[in-house]
């Protein structure tokens, strides 16, 4: 895949041109002027949910997260994308990929994996048994399964109770958003999205040069 895919293009969002590169190389000139949306959670408004204009040739429905960036691109079919900010997985703990989406849940249920509890006893071992959905859970309002083919990856873009942690790596390799965006995602991706998951070491920074 191309990874300079993005570059804006349309009048139709123009703001105060000012060049800027996320991580992989998604050259985004043009943005709308304001993030939509209120942001009770103090996000910096880099991370809210913002409409930019791609280049031809992304394919629309297609998801990408750019873990470098913190950033989720959803792909319209207009010539646009959406993008929210994210948290991802910490060092070493990220899973680069190309994943399908088979499975929805509201409010879904959580439960540390064999290897969250071996690596990190002292923070997930209280939970082996698992914790039911609700507003505290660590998936938060919505999670979408990511899977390998028919195998389940244990990967998820999900909510999250803490949206601070929105913008930095704090997971164990899942997507977090904040609540109110991922439900909004939600409704947007039908089972069999294909979510792509960007390596860190694509990195661009904003001056173009290689990090």
């Amino acid at each position: 895949m191309d990874r300079r895919q993005f570059l804006a293009g349309s009048a139709a969002f123009l703001a105060t041109p000012a060049v800027a590169q996320d991580a992989v190389g998604f050259d985004e000139t043009i943005e709308r002027p304001e993030p939509q949306g209120p942001n009770p959670w103090g996000l910096h408004p880099r991370l809210m949910p913002t409409r930019i204009v791609h280049k031809a040739g992304m394919v629309p429905g297609h998801v990408h997260v750019d873990p470098i960036a913190k950033y989720l691109y959803h792909i319209l079919d207009d010539g646009t994308a959406m993008r929210y900010g994210v948290a991802v997985g910490r060092s070493g703990l990220q899973a680069p990929g190309q994943y399908t989406i088979r499975r929805k849940v509201e409010w879904p249920s959580w439960q540390p994996t064999a290897a969250m509890i071996a690596r990190e006893p002292d923070l997930y071992a209280e939970f082996a048994s698992g914790v039911p959905g609700g507003p505290e859970n660590p998936l938060g309002a919505r999670a979408l399964y990511l899977y390998d083919g028919d195998r389940d990856t244990y990967l998820r873009i999900h909510g999250t109770p803490q949206p601070w942690s929105i913008g930095t790596s704090a997971s164990s390799g899942c997507v977090r958003m904040v609540n109110a965006h991922v439900i909004e995602l939600y409704e947007k991706l039908p089972i069999g999205t294909v979510v792509h998951l960007h390596r860190p070491n694509y990195a661009i920074t904003g001056n173009g040069t290689a990090a």
